[in-house]
């Protein structure tokens, strides 16, 4: 009695006996795939069924695999196609919905004269989507509104006396403000108002009080905030928020130091 040999397939045995094979399919255009693109028949596949495919192993698919690279990631093609000289496989995967659910699609690749992969189809056009990588949700950042009243803020701890420009610690004071106006996302207009107290003319106050608004408009410009939604005003000693009766110089300054001061205020989209 002989015994028969078992010969276990490898891959140059796979390969040289696809290189025999011979193409045997009936072949249909799709739409989407490109003019001279064409299909073979999938009930002339050799798993008429389809196989499923590792997703990760198509994603890593891409012009300039050799065949062997192919193989050895998605296994044999579907259609009897041979190895050498051969400008064309073809598969027919399936793949699962995340109801359970499942669907077939065919996959086309197409080889240069040197073996190398050069160009990918899919039918219909729509299942080339399995190989798109979730998209990871983004958190959204809360938006936090502007207070209804104006942000008010003190024209002492941002500017130097009798000076417009920021001193560093104005700067420290304003970037916290920065932060909370680029968060607004609902904030239209900005509206920026300089005051100064009661001491000094009035034209000088005015002129003060717009320096130091403009300042403050600069510094959030140069945070990101768009020039074009901010508007400043200069009004000078208007709209005291304390009265003040001391006649003694230092007392008379220190009591009137609300009044100067820089209000922020936004309009919002309804």
């Amino acid at each position: 009695m002989h015994m028969m040999k078992v010969r276990q397939l490898t891959l140059p045995t796979v390969l040289a006996g696809l290189l025999l094979a011979g193409c045997g399919s009936n072949p249909s255009k799709t739409s989407g795939a490109g003019d001279d693109v064409v299909f073979p028949d999938p009930a002339r596949a050799t798993v008429p069924e389809g196989s499923f495919v590792n997703i990760e192993n198509l994603r890593k698919v891409a012009p300039g695999v050799s065949k062997r690279q192919l193989y050895a990631m998605l296994g044999t093609p579907h259609f009897n196609e041979g190895v050498f000289g051969v400008r064309e496989w073809n598969y027919l995967f399936d793949f699962r919905k995340v109801d359970g659910e499942s669907f077939s699609c065919q996959y086309q690749v197409h080889f240069d004269k040197d073996g190398k992969a050069s160009a990918f189809y899919w039918k219909p056009a729509s299942c080339k989507s399995v190989i798109d990588r979730p998209v990871e949700p983004v958190a959204a950042q809360p938006s936090v509104a502007l207070p209804a009243q104006p942000i008010r803020l003190s024209s002492d701890a941002l500017f130097a006396f009798d000076s417009a420009m920021l001193t560093e610690q104005g700067r420290e004071h304003l970037s916290g403000l920065l932060k909370q106006v680029q968060s607004a996302s609902q904030i239209e207009d900005i509206l920026v108002v300089g005051y100064t107290d009661r001491i000094g003319t009035d034209g000088y106050n005015r002129a003060l009080s717009r320096r130091r608004a403009e300042s403050v408009r600069d510094y959030l410009v140069s945070g990101g905030v768009s020039a074009e939604t901010i508007q400043v005003e200069g009004r000078g000693e208007a709209d005291p928020v304390v009265q003040c009766t001391d006649h003694e110089h230092a007392r008379l300054i220190a009591c009137l130091a609300p009044n100067r001061r820089v209000e922020l205020s936004g309009s919002a989209r309804s």
